[in-house]
């Protein structure tokens, strides 16, 4: 890829970034307009906005990514992220809207009367929000790697260092016109070169497998391995290693692997001839009498180690429930004019979203024919960015890669703005000492701070892997809350606080044994890597258990609270008033 071209598309969005910001500096002015834009913001802009913030680096990246290692079988994995809005739109955003909140620790202390649900609901705001900055930063240390050779962690600096000025800068006013001009930057991005390697792949005389078919390599490939790897043949292969494959040492020798599993270590070179097929790296498939059915769809009874039925309803519910409880989505709706502005906000979400994920599959399905060694280096989202010189070359190849560069990076800036929007005003409302906007952009900082020291260290998480995470703490904390404290008049303070402990802990103590590598192999990893399935209805139980034992504790304005979040502004407005007369 050409660098100069790629450098060049990604420092025109940072400077767009940084001039949007440093106009925000000149229309932000009050404690409104940096926290919610002081609540002006249409539908159609919003929806521009949150699309813009919501798509990441796993969906830009991410998702081709995942396609592209396992095929067909991840054509469903973008459905949970669009569906999780058709929960929000039916049962949280006008009451979202209708609370009065800035922020979720605000909504959680004005519904429940709690200090101690308030600091509990700032801890998790923190945690999820760095679960999911931290993917933002590794992919931004990808993309600038693949463009230049540079170490990961400098793309993790340059979109730390971006994002803390446009947010310090204007806040919520300023990110709001970034994130909007970025959703529309990532979606010509993709649409563009999509048109043009279609069009190559229709023109390509190479003979062309269905989708569903194996990957193979076009020609001589030399593959070094990026990490220890299990692969994963169905059939005998034959190739050329130098390094270790299954305990043993190669030096540029000939070797036939027969089908099974067998173990390679990092670093290790394999050069496989033209059509040969590719191997399948984590065990996926496996050989055997099964070997047939797609690893997402084995029975959950099955003998195959990674229970790949089960971590799929894991992922589909993390993701639909997950959604409404990240604090960056959360805080968008506070900045609708009223519940039915965040309504329709939300329908045109819809809309935007759905349009934007068709593109992601395109690329992955690609990936397979033109990258497939991708599958083995432990860079399988880099697919988006390495096929237009792969498959087309030549100026048009490098300015189409340039684009793809700088929407990939407009992804990281602007899903990074609006986390550390939402982390930042947590920090400074409630963490640190609240001396005006000095202190808030002291927050800035630290909320990129802690995440960005994670990136340096937490190397070789796929980047939907790691959002995968943080939408499971999400649903596991957030999503009762938000459920029960808007439709059930029974939710007391305690049950409040037992169900975000025991759900929300449960779900993040999960995903830390799983990323330090200590959970063992079999049903206990499945369990702990994909915790939504029992954690999300460990936290509803608890939340209503506990409140059921605690009825004395329903607070004394329940009833009032209630009526504010489900009728609209006019009639709010109207019994308030006529309370005080």
């Amino acid at each position: 890829m050409n660098q100069t071209y790629a450098l060049t598309a990604v420092t025109v969005v940072v400077l767009v970034t940084v001039l949007v910001g440093a106009l925000g500096l000149r229309i932000s002015r009050t404690t409104s307009d940096f926290y919610v834009a002081s609540r002006t913001v249409g539908p159609r802009l919003n929806a521009a906005a949150i699309s813009g913030e919501y798509l990441s680096a796993a969906s830009f990246l991410g998702v081709a990514g995942l396609v592209l290692l396992q095929g067909p079988e991840m054509l469903w994995y973008p459905v949970g992220y669009t569906a999780g809005y058709l929960v929000l739109l039916a049962l949280v955003a006008a009451p979202l809207r209708r609370s009065g909140a800035y922020t979720l620790p605000d909504f959680a202390e004005g519904r429940l009367q709690s200090q101690a649900v308030r600091r509990i609901a700032v801890a998790f705001v923190l945690g999820v929000g760095w679960l999911y900055l931290l993917p933002q930063l590794q992919g931004a240390g990808l993309t600038l790697e693949v463009l230049t050779g540079a170490p990961r962690w400098v793309g993790g600096v340059v979109v730390a260092f971006v994002v803390t000025a446009a947010v310090a800068a204007g806040g919520m006013r300023s990110i709001t016109f970034v994130q909007a001009f970025q959703y529309w930057l990532k979606l010509t991005a993709l649409l563009v070169p999509a048109f043009f390697l279609i069009a190559a792949w229709a023109g390509d005389g190479a003979p062309r497998a269905s989708f569903d078919a194996p990957a193979v390599f076009r020609e001589h490939t030399a593959v070094t391995v990026g990490e220890d790897l299990r692969l994963s043949l169905d059939a005998p292969l034959t190739v050329t290693v130098t390094g270790q494959v299954d305990g043993r040492s190669y030096a540029a020798a000939p070797l036939e692997l027969t089908a099974g599993q067998h173990s390679v270590r990092a670093r290790t070179r394999l050069e496989f001839t033209s059509g040969s097929v590719v191997p399948v790296p984590d065990a996926r498939a496996g050989a055997g009498a099964d070997r047939d059915v797609p690893g997402w769809s084995k029975p959950l009874s099955g003998d195959g180690r990674e229970h790949r039925l089960y971590a799929t309803y894991g992922l589909i519910l993390a993701t639909f429930l997950g959604t409404m409880g990240l604090p960056h989505v959360a805080v968008r709706f506070y900045t609708s004019p009223d519940g039915r502005a965040a309504r329709r906000t939300t329908l045109v979400v819809l809309g935007l979203l759905g349009v934007f994920y068709l593109l992601p599959q395109v690329y992955g399905a690609l990936g397979r024919i033109y990258a497939p060694e991708l599958a083995l280096t432990g860079d399988a989202d880099a697919a988006v960015l390495v096929l237009p010189e792969r498959m087309l070359g030549g100026l048009l190849g490098e300015l189409l890669g340039a684009l793809l560069a700088g929407g990939a990076f407009a992804a990281f800036l602007s899903t990074a703005s609006g986390l550390t929007m939402a982390v930042a005003g947590v920090l400074h409302q409630d963490v640190l000492p609240r001396r005006g906007l000095g202190s808030f952009r002291l927050a800035v900082v630290v909320a990129l701070a802690v995440p960005l020291a994670g990136a340096a260290t937490a190397t070789h998480v796929p980047v939907a892997d790691a959002v995968g995470l943080a939408f499971a703490v999400s649903a596991s904390s957030f999503c009762p809350l938000l459920v029960l404290g808007i439709w059930w008049s029974g939710l007391t303070p305690p049950g409040a606080v037992a169900g975000l402990l025991t759900g929300g802990g449960a779900a993040l103590g999960a995903v830390v044994v799983t990323r330090c590598g200590l959970a063992p192999a079999g049903w206990a990893h499945a369990l702990l890597a994909w915790p939504a399935v029992w954690s999300v209805p460990l936290g509803f139980l608890t939340m209503v258990l506990v409140s059921l034992a605690t009825r004395s504790r329903i607070p004394a304005g329940t009833a009032a609270a209630l009526a504010r979040l489900h009728l609209p502004e006019d009639v709010a407005g109207d019994r308030a008033a006529g309370g005080a007369r």
